[in-house]
């Protein structure tokens, strides 16, 4: 019999990646179909407004849930059903004829997207070793980037060939193939898949401890501990640093070109190849973020240097350098300041998910259901808080000044998190 591994849980970490860029494939072409919509079905701008909104609150509120769900039942029934829903979710949209019709539709597809990061992280703890745990969670982020990239290429075409309603219906068929693909081949405990070798079995659970390999086919009976959750401070930092790095984020995603044309007479179109310069760096980020972080934890075998050090130099940087965009006066140099930035901010990125896993243990799904719930509502929250604060003072250079504090409050949570203080139920 050959000693060479076998490649299985490459082929996971794929299916994982995968649900991730149809995940935001069919979230982002909604806010390119926008317009279409609505003057195909009458719509106000105001219920327009309602109507792309609707998604962030459930998926917020359904983080928690979703991850419950994936400790009791296993990935593979969790990721099966919210994929298939967000097809379905999919499907409704294309054949909305109304405002509550579209409302209802986006409203499913945030909980069906909420369990679905809960649920891969569980997968990329049973299934890749500790010394490429945080390189996987930056690929699965890669997979968000490379799904908001493709929907935003193609989406405007496709509209323009086919019709909006088309559209949708053509983003959901991908989603149905890979539940079929993944509920017939994917088993949540690698001892149990038949395709893996003793080889790539003993690559999966190096360095880990006896408790954490033998509790993946027992913990769905194990109860959750919330009593344990509120009183551990690394959650609270964890969460603090998501909250300030999910805003962060919002306002390149939201409000970025408007201030780009307000502050340094950049024009429309200018702004968003831009735009799309800093989700580059976001994506760059992703991957560089989770291989460092994985080469610092095999040098050191500290988890507080790799997770908690990464995380806190990074964003202190990237809080460094938008206030030094906020100072400098040359167009280029403070954009290329502002880009920098964004690309520091993705390299602290796939270290929280990977200290989600060394926190939360056998309750990884519920544990970053909770710090990605109040990021996300943290994200809804910021491109009201920019507006507001530009109604209150005209001056849309004060935001860089209230960013570059959100992230070094970020980096400062950072520091504070202590990834080896595991949750444990008593």
């Amino acid at each position: 019999m050959s000693d060479r591994p076998t490649a299985v849980r490459y082929r996971v970490l794929t299916w994982l990646t995968l649900a991730a860029a149809l995940a935001y494939l069919c979230r982002n072409a909604v806010g390119v179909a926008e317009s279409t919509i609505r003057e195909d079905l009458g719509l106000t701008l105001k219920q327009s407004g309602v109507f792309m909104g609707a998604f962030f609150w459930t998926y917020a509120i359904f983080q928690v849930p979703g991850g419950w769900l994936a400790h009791r039942r296993g990935t593979r029934i969790a990721m099966t059903a919210f994929v298939l829903l967000g097809a379905i979710a999919t499907l409704a949209l294309g054949a909305a004829t109304g405002f509550w019709l579209l409302i209802l539709a986006q409203l499913m597809m945030g909980i069906a997207q909420a369990g679905l990061f809960p649920a891969s992280c569980l997968s990329i703890s049973h299934w890749i070793p500790l010394a490429r745990r945080t390189f996987a969670c930056g690929v699965l982020t890669t997979g968000m980037q490379v799904g908001a990239i493709a929907s935003g290429v193609s989406t405007g075409p496709l509209i323009l060939a086919i019709g909006w309603r088309l559209v949708f219906v053509l983003f959901a068929i991908p989603g149905i193939i890979w539940t079929i693909w993944f509920f017939l081949r994917f088993r949540d405990d690698p001892r149990k898949d038949p395709a893996v070798n003793p080889t790539e079995l003993a690559l999966i659970e190096a360095d880990r401890d006896e408790s954490e390999t033998a509790s993946i086919s027992s913990e769905s009976q194990e109860p959750t501990p919330w009593r344990e959750m509120a009183r551990n401070p690394a959650i609270w930092f964890l969460c603090g640093q998501q909250i300030c790095r999910a805003a962060g984020y919002m306002f390149f995603a939201s409000w970025f070109p408007t201030f780009l044309q307000k502050t340094r007479g950049i024009s429309v179109n200018d702004s968003g190849y831009l735009q799309a310069l800093v989700f580059t760096g976001t994506l760059a980020g992703c991957l560089l973020g989770g291989w460092l972080t994985d080469l610092i934890w095999q040098r050191t075998k500290s988890l507080r240097l790799s997770r908690s050090g990464v995380g806190a130099v990074f964003l202190g940087a990237c809080g460094l350098l938008i206030l030094a965009a906020y100072l400098v006066q040359g167009v280029s140099l403070a954009i290329a300041l502002l880009a920098l930035g964004s690309l520091f901010a993705a390299l602290a990125g796939p270290c929280a998910f990977s200290a989600t896993i060394d926190i939360g243990g056998k309750h990884t799904p519920q544990v970053f259901g909770i710090m990605n719930m109040v990021g996300n509502f943290a994200a809804a929250g910021c491109p009201i808080l920019v507006g507001a604060l530009f109604e209150r003072t005209e001056n849309w250079n004060l935001v860089l000044l209230l960013f570059a504090a959100v992230y070094l409050a970020g980096a400062v949570c950072w520091a504070l998190v202590d990834p080896s203080r595991r949750l444990i139920a008593r």
